[in-house]
């Protein structure tokens, strides 16, 4: 029988679990700096199906979670402007880690200190499924995106950008 790698629970889990929400746990190497990417890779995942949760704040410092392809970058500019905000922008490390309860590197959507607005890039909803930060570096979940929605009430943005 083989041995699966045991990951303690954390917030985000123990939402989804009393929610009923299955999902599937995916633990990985953390590398600093690696991002979705390297978690796909070690996966064996599409990047493109792979997100990333990004803690972001508007012109008035209020907060808010943006769900984004592995594969690309949020045109900040382009969020803004579909979400009625005159700027918005990646909060800094400490910043985001006070906002989420999570250290940058595995921060998870579900199960945040503060509740914020979630914007979810619309190509990840037509994804059956998608995997995504489950609250701990080096630790992802496979989940419906539906998910997003139905528990997080994340509203599609289309703010994502190739990669150079």
């Amino acid at each position: 029988m083989a041995k699966e790698r045991h990951v303690s629970e954390t917030p985000a889990t123990q939402l989804l679990k009393k929610l009923g929400i299955p999902f599937t746990e995916h633990p990985y190497d953390y590398i600093d700096h690696g991002g979705a990417k390297e978690s796909a890779r070690q996966l064996g995942l599409d990047p493109h199906q792979v997100a990333k949760t990004l803690i972001m704040e508007d012109e008035r410092a209020r907060p808010l979670i943006v769900i984004m392809h592995g594969d690309r970058e949020v045109s900040t500019k382009n969020l803004a402007r579909q979400i009625g905000a005159k700027k918005v922008e990646p909060c800094k490390p400490e910043v985001a880690q006070r906002h989420s309860g999570y250290m940058v590197g595995g921060t998870s959507p579900f199960g945040t200190r503060k509740k914020m607005p979630v914007w979810v890039e619309t190509g990840l909803l037509a994804f059956p499924k998608i995997y995504l930060n489950g609250g701990r570096r080096g630790y992802l979940i496979g989940i419906s995106p539906r998910a997003l929605v139905d528990v997080l009430q994340a509203r599609g943005v289309e703010a994502g950008l190739e990669k150079a």
